[in-house]
């Protein structure tokens, strides 16, 4: 499923949610730049992991993901490196999240190849 383009009074909307998310963090962080920096990296953080989920919930679904599979690519059916190492964990829906029936995990080649038919760069 193609990711959602945003309209362009969408994007105008999103610049303003930004420019007062920016504001905000200048305002509560004052002079201090250290503080500035901090809340940039904490706010930043937390969204990646609104979308994604944390990296400790990735790994263990990878793990789940590497038995369920028996150590194979589910594209291809070759061996993934041993731990699943190298491997990558695909979302067969970005929107749906890093859930057990909406991922599948692959070798380095097969996700190249399935990144360039989802007209993504890899």
């Amino acid at each position: 499923m193609p990711t959602r383009k945003l309209t362009d009074a969408e994007l105008e909307r999103a610049r303003s949610l930004l420019e007062q998310v920016r504001k905000s963090l200048q305002e509560s962080s004052g002079d201090d730049a250290e503080l500035l920096f901090a809340y940039r990296r904490k706010i930043a953080k937390e969204l990646t992991y609104d979308e994604r989920s944390s990296p400790t919930r990735r790994k263990s679904l990878k793990r789940r993901k590497l038995i369920a599979q028996e150590g194979k690519c589910a594209i291809c059916g070759g061996p993934l490196p041993p731990g699943g190492l190298g491997s990558v964990l695909d979302r067969l829906d970005a929107m749906q999240g890093y859930t057990d029936p909406n991922t599948r995990l692959l070798c380095r080649d097969c996700d190249l190849k399935t990144q360039r038919e989802r007209a993504f760069k890899g």
